[in-house]
């Protein structure tokens, strides 16, 4: 497989007040294809859980924060590559 593309997968939340979260579980593991809009990562704030969504079509090629990792917002916290 060729990699033409890498696109990150960033901890995004627009929640007032929430600076981190923690990665409750990937549902995806490294090599596993996703596509685009697909829930891949479940986290966890101080005032919900969120399911984060592939942002592309692809395979998962890093996991970055893995699971238990508490990470900033805005963070990335994986890779897909297409």
């Amino acid at each position: 497989m060729e990699v033409t593309n890498v696109i990150d997968i960033v901890l995004l939340y627009n929640g007032a007040g929430i600076e981190e979260a923690t990665i409750t579980r990937w549902l995806k593991t490294v090599g596993n294809q996703v596509t685009e809009g697909e829930v891949i990562v479940e986290v966890e704030t101080v005032k919900a859980t969120i399911e984060i969504e592939a942002p592309a079509n692809g395979t998962l090629a890093a996991i970055i924060a893995p699971d238990g990792a508490t990470v900033e917002v805005n963070s990335v916290i994986g890779t897909i590559a297409s």
